[in-house]
């Protein structure tokens, strides 16, 4: 009886298949977050892209919580798996707040160094894509695991400069002459920063189950 119960029980691999497809969400955001910020007609069109995206990862997030409170066994502690699943959608809804303050502003055209700053966001979000897989088996990739983290944390402390020198040039532009187009481009400079800070802390949490499982 037991037996035929635990059959219906989510398996540990469908943990892993949730995290994937939530990492494939935070890839094809922050690509159309970075098409968003090539400014111009397409705006709207990779608006709405990142919002259907934060809804897919909204619903995967709710599968995983769903199947930790369901399972019997999960692959590692059942609060790393949702503190993992919840920094991962964070960073993704950080995207989303960004489309946001996009679309209320009215937003067409943006700063090299926004842009480059959405290079980072990229950046960071495939590196956590090529990690999460990675977790199904953590003692085997326990080394590539540390490496792409330290690459996340290096890639955040590189979109912090950028973040800075943007701000330092937003306000030379428009801080005298333009007040609200500073404090408009302040407040976009912040949610990229925010969106980046959220990789992190992802990167931290694949950091502790390494640590908590090898």
């Amino acid at each position: 009886m037991m037996g035929w119960f635990r059959a219906l029980m989510p398996k540990e691999e469908r943990f892993f298949d949730l995290f994937a497809r939530h990492s494939q969400t935070l890839v094809a955001g922050a690509d159309a977050l970075e098409k968003l910020l090539q400014g111009g007609d397409g705006v709207p069109h990779y608006c709405r892209i990142i919002v259907e995206r934060e809804q897919e990862a909204d619903d995967i997030t709710r599968d995983v919580l769903l199947a930790v409170r369901r399972s019997f066994i999960t692959p590692f502690d059942r609060g790393d798996i949702k503190d993992l699943i919840q920094s991962m959608d964070d960073a993704i809804d950080q995207m989303q707040k960004t489309v946001k303050s996009i679309t209320l502003y009215e937003v067409g055209s943006f700063d090299p160094l926004m842009r480059e700053m959405a290079g980072t966001i990229v950046e960071a979000a495939r590196l956590t894509a090529e990690a999460i897989p990675l977790l199904s088996a953590v003692g085997t990739h326990a080394t590539r695991l540390s490496a792409l983290t330290e690459e996340i944390t290096r890639v955040e402390g590189r979109s912090d400069e950028l973040h800075d020198q943007g701000l330092k040039a937003l306000y030379r532009e428009h801080g005298r002459s333009n007040p609200m187009a500073y404090i408009i481009g302040k407040e976009i400079y912040g949610h990229l920063e925010s969106v980046v800070d959220r990789f992190e802390d992802v990167a931290n949490e694949i950091s502790g189950i390494v640590i908590e499982n090898v």
